[in-house]
């Protein structure tokens, strides 16, 4: 459970912070051919959809725990390493029934919180995707907010922004990025031991109010706000949904 792979991450996390907004989605190789994400399937039941929060933090965590899975140091480097010296795409997808027990059988990781459950894969080129994948829908993935209550004692926080509107999937894309960041973070500041006690990789995803995001966000001291406030933030390069540049999650240590 080295990490390894995520350092690139974490060496150019201030350069991705500090560019300018449009400069973040011009950075990103857009050939087709080429383009590398990590596919995060939402089990979505008919009778019996997840809640929002439980959905996302599921997201998070199973991201993050394909990372951090003792293959990633073997048979899973290559894939990983290939996708995150670029950039950390993810492409929510949702699944029901035979379709979800069909990508139990390709590599990745399900987490399960309160019920709800998503499943991780290694990412691949998009163009190469298996049909077990491009099969799945990727809209109509909403759920209904919910009333999460207050924040477990000793999980990492994935503070969603109170003032951009994000899909299910979307923002489970998003939770998933900033749970990787931490653990680039970590590495970087040589406290790997700390994914020892990080029980199933859980994190709490709330939404803070606009004044308590002011508070947090990092500004124009990426580095300074991890060193001091343990916080690290979420930058989208503004392919969907939301504007490049748009910090979309503030990812906090207890």
């Amino acid at each position: 459970m080295s990490g390894a792979v995520l350092d690139p991450l974490a060496a150019r996390y201030a350069e991705w912070l500090g560019m300018p907004a449009a400069a973040t989605r011009e950075a990103i190789d857009d050939d087709p051919a080429e383009v590398r994400a990590m596919p995060v399937v939402l089990r979505m039941e008919r009778a019996d959809p997840p809640s929002r929060t439980p959905l996302l933090e599921a997201a998070a965590a199973a991201a993050v725990a394909v990372c951090l899975d003792p293959r990633a140091d073997d048979e899973w480097h290559e894939p990983l390493a290939a996708w995150v010296d670029v950039a950390i795409r993810k492409v929510a997808r949702r699944a029901r029934g035979a379709h979800w027990e069909a990508v139990q059988s390709l590599p990745g990781v399900t987490i399960t919180v309160d019920g709800a459950q998503v499943r991780a894969l290694l990412p691949g080129r998009v163009a190469e995707m298996p049909k077990e994948v491009t099969r799945l829908q990727i809209s109509g993935s909403e759920v209904p907010d919910d009333d999460p209550g207050p924040v477990p004692d000793g999980v990492p926080v994935l503070w969603l922004n109170p003032a951009v509107a994000m899909t299910a999937g979307k923002a489970a894309a998003q939770v998933g990025h900033a749970s990787m960041l931490l653990a680039a973070a970590l590495r970087a500041d040589g406290q790997e031991s700390y994914f020892d006690d990080w029980k199933d990789f859980r994190c709490a995803v709330r939404t803070p109010s606009r004044q308590d995001w002011a508070a947090l966000h990092p500004g124009d001291d990426p580095l300074g706000a991890w060193r001091r406030r343990r916080v690290v933030a979420v930058r989208d390069a503004g392919f969907t949904e939301v504007d490049p540049g748009t910090v979309t999650v503030l990812a906090q240590l207890p």
